[in-house]
C-alpha cells in the first residue's frame, strides 16, 4: 500500500506544478499549454503564425493526445499543400515561409506520439517537418550536413553569416527538440550577431533516436569530440573562436562535454543542469530512491506508474518519452538509468568561461542553474530571465528576440571584442 500511494502521489504532481506564472494557459494541462506556447513561439522567426495556431488550439481536447496530433497535423498538411501550389506558381517566397511554418506544426503535431515507439506517425511526420525545412531554407545560406560519427552520422545544418573566417557557435537542443526547431529558437540570432552556427542532433534527439535508433548517453564528450572535429576542418570557421550552447537537457550535456574538450572556447547553458536525474524525481516522497532497488517491488512500482500515465498528460509525455529517447524498457528502469546523468564529479574541472542561463519560473528545472553555477570554477556568470519580462518560462520560450539579444551581446563580448 506504502509503494501504491508513492506512485500516485509522484506521478500526478508531474503536471500539477503551477503553470509558469508569466503566461495564462490555453489549456488546464501545464504541458499542454506550455507545448502551445512553445509552437507559437517561432512566430517571431518564422516558424509560426499567431492566428493559425490559435485555430489549432481551438479544436484540441485538454490532454487529449490524439487530437493534439490531428489539430497540428491538419494545419502542417494544409500549409504544405499550399506551399507546392505556390512554388508551382513562381510564387518562391511565399512558398518558403508557407514550408517553414508546415516545418515546425509537424515537429509540434508529432510531440505526443512517444508514448507508442512504434507508432508509424513518429517517422512520417519527422520526415515531413525535414522535407518542409529543406524547402524553406533553399535560397539561404544554410547547408544540410553530415557528421561522421562511429560508423554511421550526426545529422545537422551549417548556416552560415558570411565567407570569411569567423566566430562558431555550435548549438544543441535537449531532452525532447530537433535541429529544424534550433534555427528558430538560436540560429537565426547568431546570424544576425554575425557568428556562424552549426547545429545537430545527437543520440536520443530528433533522427538519431527515431530513425538510427540510438540513445541518450551520459558520457557526452564521446559525441561532442567528433562534431568538434567537423567544425575546425570547415573553411569559415575560426578554431580559436568557438563556443557550445546547450537547450534545456543540453545544459546538462555541454558542460559534460567542455569537461574533456579544450576547443571549446566558450560555453552557454540555457539552462544549467548540475543533476538531471534531481529533475526526473522531483516532488517524489524521500524513501522513493530505496524503493527503485527492491527488485520484489519493481513490478508494482511500474504498473501504478502506468496506471498514472493513462489519465495524466503530463506523466505520460515525461515518463514515454523518456522510455523512448533511453530505450528503457520500463518506467523504473529509466528512473534508475537516468542516476547516471550528473555533473558532481567534474563540474569543478570545467575551465573555459560560462554563461549560465535561467528563468524565473522555470519549473521543469527548477533549481537546477543555481546549483550548477554554485558548483563551477572557471570564469562565470548568470543570466536571469523573470516573469515581468514575458521571459520567465523554461528557455525564454516565448521571448525569443529578448534572450537572443543578451545571450548573443555575452557571446559577443567573449569571442568578438577581446
Amino acid at each position: 500500500m506504502k509503494i501504491r500511494f508513492i506512485c500516485i502521489f509522484l506521478f500526478l504532481m508531474v503536471s500539477m506544478v503551477p503553470m509558469n506564472g508569466d503566461t495564462k494557459p490555453f489549456f488546464k494541462s501545464n504541458l499542454y499549454s506550455f507545448q502551445a506556447l512553445r509552437a507559437m513561439a517561432a512566430a517571431s522567426s518564422g516558424g509560426a503564425d499567431i492566428g493559425e495556431c490559435l485555430a489549432a488550439i481551438s479544436k484540441i481536447e485538454d490532454g487529449d493526445d490524439e487530437s493534439w496530433y490531428c489539430a497540428w497535423y491538419d494545419l502542417a498538411k494544409r500549409l504544405e499543400a499550399e506551399a507546392l501550389e505556390m512554388g508551382s506558381k513562381g510564387h518562391d517566397v511565399s512558398a518558403a515561409s508557407l514550408s517553414l511554418r508546415a516545418s515546425n506544426y509537424y515537429r509540434t503535431s508529432e510531440f505526443f506520439l512517444h508514448i507508442n515507439p512504434d507508432d508509424p506517425r513518429i517517422l512520417e511526420t519527422c520526415g515531413r517537418s525535414k522535407a518542409c525545412f529543406l524547402k524553406g531554407i533553399k535560397d539561404q545560406p544554410i547547408t544540410e550536413v553530415e557528421i561522421p560519427f562511429e560508423g554511421t552520422t550526426l545529422p545537422g545544418y551549417l548556416c552560415l553569416a558570411g565567407e570569411t573566417k569567423g566566430p562558431l557557435l555550435i548549438v544543441q537542443t535537449g531532452f525532447d527538440g530537433t535541429a529544424e526547431e534550433l534555427y528558430f529558437v538560436v540560429a537565426q540570432a547568431a546570424l544576425k550577431h554575425g557568428f556562424h552556427c552549426l547545429i545537430f542532433e545527437g543520440p536520443g534527439q530528433g533522427r538519431v533516436i527515431r530513425q538510427q535508433k540510438i540513445p541518450f548517453r551520459p558520457n557526452w564528450e564521446t559525441v561532442i569530440t567528433p562534431v568538434i572535429d567537423f567544425a575546425v576542418s570547415l573553411d569559415q570557421v575560426n578554431p580559436e573562436k568557438i563556443a557550445l550552447m546547450g537547450m534545456s537537457f543540453g545544459g546538462y550535456l555541454v558542460p559534460r562535454a567542455l569537461v574533456f574538450e579544450p576547443r571549446i572556447k566558450v560555453g552557454i547553458a540555457n539552462g544549467g543542469v548540475l543533476d538531471f536525474h534531481e529533475v526526473v524525481m522531483a516532488d517524489s516522497p524521500p524513501d522513493f530512491e530505496a524503493i527503485l532497488d527492491q527488485e520484489e517491488a519493481k513490478e508494482l512500482v511500474n504498473k501504478e506508474v502506468l496506471k498514472a500515465m493513462e489519465t495524466d498528460a503530463g506523466a505520460r509525455w515525461a515518463i514515454g518519452h523518456g522510455m523512448y529517447t533511453f530505450q528503457a524498457k520500463s518506467p523504473v528502469d529509466w528512473f534508475v538509468m537516468s542516476r547516471e546523468y550528473h555533473l558532481r564529479d567534474c563540474i569543478d574541472q570545467i575551465k573555459c568561461p560560462m554563461l549560465i542561463v535561467d528563468s524565473e519560473n522555470d519549473w521543469q528545472m527548477k533549481g537546477q542553474a543555481q546549483k550548477f553555477y554554485d558548483g563551477l570554477r572557471c570564469p562565470k556568470e548568470f543570466l536571469l530571465f523573470r516573469a515581468e519580462e514575458g521571459a520567465g518560462v523554461h528557455c525564454q520560450i516565448g521571448a525569443y528576440a529578448l534572450s537572443g539579444e543578451r545571450i548573443f551581446s555575452w557571446l559577443e563580448d567573449q569571442l568578438c571584442f577581446k
